[in-house]
């Protein structure tokens, strides 16, 4: 497809340059021609395309958890590869665990392979399939605080990998957990919510980055 380009210029080429056809397509770009840029492209219909280029991190708005039941993230770009999940002091009015949810069209609900321990339970580690669960089933509790970043990778194929350290300094406590999960589209959309999904958040703020 033919392409209006224009370009800002770089440290030596302060232009803005216009190229290719008449076909109704715009790209606004930001960096020097051919280079990994940050491209902004409007179709003949006005729709927006953004692309980020190589070591470019967007940052959504903060959220601030402090009601309902689940924390949704949506309209995530297809391109991109990496999201980082933040947390800050962040608890329910209830005792289930919380944990992260990803989605292609709707939320995922099953099909997780993840794992979480604490640093207070002194068993073995829990395995969850309902979401990447950022605690040990049991160790959410009313008054918890959870600070701490998640980050999700992806591998391809719409396949998803997911770490995550997080402090509860009321405790004091670390969780830890780690998992993967395969999608059956390109992910768009993140959820924050609990096992039972019914306990409410009350405090805090969440976040994330994406590159």
């Amino acid at each position: 497809m033919t392409q209006n380009i224009i370009t800002a210029g770089d440290a030596t080429n302060g232009a803005l340059i216009q190229q290719g056809g008449n076909d109704g397509t715009i790209v606004v770009q930001v960096g020097p021609s051919g280079g990994k840029v940050n491209a902004l492209t409007l179709d003949a219909t006005g729709n927006p395309t953004w692309a980020r280029g190589a070591g470019s991190v967007a940052s959504s708005n903060s959220v601030a958890s402090t009601s309902g039941t689940s924390i949704d993230f949506t309209g995530v770009p297809s391109w991109v590869k990496r999201i980082t999940l933040c947390l800050a002091a962040v608890s329910t009015n209830g005792t289930s665990a919380v944990q992260v949810q990803l989605g292609a069209g709707s939320v995922t609900t099953s099909g997780y392979a993840c794992v979480a321990d604490s640093s207070t339970t002194g068993v073995l580690a829990a395995p969850f399939t309902s979401g990447f669960v950022i605690e040990r089933a049991g160790n959410g509790a009313v008054g918890n605080a959870r600070s701490g970043i998640i980050e999700l990778a992806h591998m391809g194929g719409n396949i998803w990998v997911c770490k995550g350290l997080v402090a509860n300094p009321p405790t004091p406590s670390m969780s830890f957990f780690a998992g993967s999960l395969s999608l059956g589209a390109t992910l768009d959309r993140l959820r924050v919510t609990t096992i039972n999904g019914t306990d409410t958040f009350d405090a805090g703020n969440i976040n994330i980055l994406y590159e």
